[in-house]
């Protein structure tokens, strides 16, 4: 990218908009493998049952990914890229083809 500043912004809204879901997912998947009993209502009958221990750790896992997408985009984003070669521009004609 040319601009600096757009980098910025970029990495930030992907830090805002990744980092609430990972938090989110990450404290569900916490609450999720400690076995603290959910409260849930369907049809006005209410139920206490712990979280699946295989959607605790899809969870944790996904908060995992999601918090190294803000880092990896600010890694592309903010990184010096590499100065190009400059091409020497010669006056020599190109040799024909064998």
């Amino acid at each position: 990218m040319e601009n600096r500043t757009v980098a910025i912004a970029i990495t930030v809204v992907t830090a805002l908009c990744c980092g609430c879901f990972a938090l989110m997912s990450c404290v569900w998947g916490i609450i999720g493998i400690t076995g603290q009993p959910i409260t849930t209502t369907v049809n006005g009958v209410e139920s206490m049952e712990p979280m699946a221990m295989p959607v605790a750790l899809l969870l944790l896992c996904v908060s995992f990914i999601f918090i190294l997408i803000p880092v990896a985009v600010g890694f592309f984003t903010l990184r010096k890229k590499p100065a190009a070669e400059a091409v020497v521009a010669s006056d020599e004609p190109i040799p024909p083809a064998a």
